[in-house]
């Protein structure tokens, strides 16, 4: 059948009033009463009809302009339909939409129907007039769920957290995995082991694992900093002393200052905690001087009287 607008002999930017008087003028010369004898002026009318219907419908009228429709005003199939088998049995098939969608039916006359409407009903929306998207009416086929994903939950020694040293988790397949921890990772951070979960027909899930970092008998954390608080002997802080100290790296040697009071902090660079950024903080040491129960102190004390010594709590105003 040729175009739509051929058929009537109008342009195709022809108003609704130009198609109608284009029309009269065929269908008077080639109704099938005045044409008994011609049935190729029958024919003609019918085909002159169908156009005028479809172009009469602004519905139809636009989704013939944008190539959806043919001049029957039967849907064409843009994206590669897929009809029955060898020797044309029936409508069993399915295509594939722009985005790589699979969409599918039934051999059923009745179905067919409805996904026509369902995708040229939703065709007219994009002009404007109706909803349902242009696969409206669709059956979408699924893809292939994943397995469950599963939890699990690990142990990481405070040093090990700290220096973010390997780990091994046991999956409850029995699996044993050698994992990284993360930079910055805190109490409670979750590591995505991808396929590692239960399986499925779309393939593995993934184990979660969520880092429990077990506290420390005398390090602290704050943010990327470890604070420890060290005791030393008296002579130690009076006369200044090199002192082993534990870091989560293994023990140093910290000078403490000659004259130093309890409170003081000293600072171990580089021996906190890895953050984000992959720098590590720092180990700040809190010195606690340890005053001995000692007669010979005492007596000493006693006899110096307090020589020389200043109001140490005079910063509180008492």
């Amino acid at each position: 059948m040729a175009d739509l607008y051929a058929e009537l002999g109008v342009a195709r930017g022809a108003s609704e009033a130009d198609i109608k008087k284009a029309y009269r003028k065929l269908a008077k010369e080639l109704h099938p009463d005045r044409n008994t004898d011609n049935p190729k002026a029958t024919e003609r009318f019918s085909q002159v009809t169908r156009a005028y219907d479809i172009l009469t419908d602004k519905d139809k009228r636009a989704q013939y302009d944008r190539g959806e429709i043919d001049e029957e005003g039967n849907p064409r199939m843009p994206f590669g339909y897929g009809g029955g088998g060898p020797g044309g049995g029936g409508a069993q098939g399915g295509f594939r939409g722009p985005n790589g969608e699979s969409f599918e039916f039934g051999n059923d006359q009745e179905g067919i129907s409805d996904l026509f409407e369902g995708i040229f009903g939703g065709l007219r929306g994009r002009g404007g007039g109706g909803g349902g998207g242009p696969f409206s009416g669709f059956r979408r086929s699924r893809p292939p769920q994943k397995g469950a994903d599963m939890a699990y939950r690990l142990d990481v020694s405070f040093e090990d957290a700290a220096t973010l040293a390997g780990q091994r988790v046991t999956l409850g397949s029995g699996k044993t995995l050698d994992i990284k921890l993360p930079a910055g990772v805190e109490d409670g951070t979750k590591i995505r082991l991808a396929g590692q979960g239960q399986a499925g027909p779309g393939g593995n899930g993934d184990a979660l694992v969520t880092i429990n970092i077990r506290p420390h008998a005398f390090y602290r954390r704050e943010g990327d900093n470890i604070r420890l608080d060290l005791p030393v002997a008296l002579d130690e802080a009076v006369l200044g002393a090199k002192v082993r100290v534990p870091t989560v790296d293994g023990p140093v040697m910290l000078s403490v200052p000659k004259g130093s009071s309890s409170g003081k902090v000293l600072r171990l660079k580089g021996k906190g905690f890895t953050g984000k950024g992959g720098q590590r903080g720092d180990q700040l040491v809190t010195l606690q001087v340890d005053v001995p129960d000692d007669p010979e102190l005492v007596a000493f004390l006693e006899g110096w009287g307090g020589k020389g010594r200043t109001n140490p709590r005079a910063d509180l105003g008492v």
